[in-house]
């Protein structure tokens, strides 16, 4: 389950976790945008009063290219998710959906790429010493 701020108050914080869930559903089965490939939405974050919802996701394939097509595909499918969402959803508004492509999972790998980069040249050089 996703980290929130504790800004957010609980409910919030639930409505994010169903949206993440439910979007990850539509997505996964009902979307037929070709540019919207294999994505998992990583986190949700609702306003207090549910009118905007900024969608975090990742993609297998981050090359620039790809990110911009999924961008887009979902951008354009956002009514059909919003109403899909609303059928599933009982609040009183359901929130415009903004897409956000999430980089934490491949700078985490770069990290540590650096990390097992570093400790290989500190072993080495204990070895050598």
């Amino acid at each position: 389950m996703a980290k929130h701020s504790k800004s957010i108050p609980a409910r919030g914080q639930r409505v994010a976790d169903q949206i993440q869930r439910d979007l990850a559903e539509i997505i996964s089965f009902e979307l037929k945008d070709p540019r919207v490939g294999m994505i998992t939405i990583t986190e949700v974050q609702v306003t207090p009063d549910y009118a905007h919802a900024k969608v975090f996701f990742t993609m297998l394939n981050d090359d620039p290219e790809a990110v911009r097509n999924a961008v887009a595909g979902l951008r354009k499918a956002s009514g059909f998710l919003r109403m899909q969402l609303g059928r599933r959803l009982t609040i009183h508004a359901t929130p415009e959906l903004h897409f956000v492509h999430d980089t934490s999972t491949a700078r985490g790998i770069e990290l540590s790429r650096l990390i097992d980069e570093a400790n290989a040249t500190r072993a080495k050089d204990a070895d050598d010493a």
